[in-house]
């Protein structure tokens, strides 16, 4: 049988409110799993540019790891503390959308700092610092662990979201993150020289600044290059200002 037109409407009102209601629904109720997977991963990421969490399989342990050996601050681009935004809300270093801050204009950027702790709770035995850039197809992203000296390279890990796979994409494997550990950012007159991927892989006699490259993959690690030197070069003045003695105030 036909339906008027005027059934069709509020039929078809109704199942736009009921749905658009079910979908509201799930999403409130999905939203806390949403975001504590979104905070595990990212502090899973930042825990593994520092130290090997493979045989950590319970979220909670992840979570606790980091609680007790990690401390944070976020800077400006002149390497002073940021404690509140221009709405006078905290500003919380695991929260800063380093994707989004990408965009932001360097001088006006949030910079998060992550701080690996000694045991002892009081010592800062390493530095995270996160990157965001462009790869060959997409984005990619890394955190890069530097020892207390803010100059050695004590780990690193790359992501990205569509390097080619088997190519650009094997910037996530253990082995090529490896090849960046025990490198240096600085030169021996304290001259910024950053790490570069070079061209081609099975390269020898590479220098404290350089690292082998990945054969068939030369756009994405000039991707890698360039977001590890403009990183880096942002957080500069902080680098400066804590390297002599490697004392901060830590807001926490």
């Amino acid at each position: 049988m036909q339906q008027s037109n005027t059934y069709i409407i509020i039929f078809s009102a109704i199942m736009t409110i009921v749905i658009g209601g079910l979908m509201s629904l799930t999403s409130v109720v999905l939203k806390p799993m949403q975001d504590k997977q979104v905070e595990l991963d990212t502090k899973k990421k930042i825990l593994g540019a520092v130290m090997d969490i493979s045989a950590i399989k319970d979220p909670d342990e992840i979570l606790a790891v980091y609680n007790k050996r990690v401390r944070s601050v976020v800077v400006d681009i002149d390497g002073n503390d940021i404690e509140i935004d221009g709405k006078g809300n905290p500003v919380v270093a695991e929260k800063v959308n380093i994707q989004k801050n990408y965009k932001v204009d360097p001088e006006t950027r949030s910079y998060p700092v992550f701080m690996f702790m000694a045991e002892n709770g009081e010592d800062v035995d390493s530095y995270i610092f996160p990157m965001f850039g462009a790869g060959l197809w997409d984005w990619i992203s890394g955190y890069i662990a530097l020892d207390k000296d803010l100059n050695t390279v004590r780990g690193i890990a790359f992501d990205h979201r569509q390097e080619t796979p088997g190519l650009g994409a094997r910037i996530t494997e253990d082995e090529v993150q490896g090849r960046y550990v025990g490198k240096k950012l600085f030169s021996e007159t304290g001259s910024f020289e950053s790490i570069n991927m070079v061209k081609g892989e099975g390269n020898t006699g590479l220098s404290q600044h350089e690292v082998d490259g990945l054969s068939g993959a030369t756009m994405t690690a000039k991707g890698v290059n360039k977001m590890l030197e403009h990183y880096i070069s942002c957080y500069d003045a902080f680098i400066a200002k804590r390297k002599p003695d490697n004392k901060i105030t830590l807001n926490y």
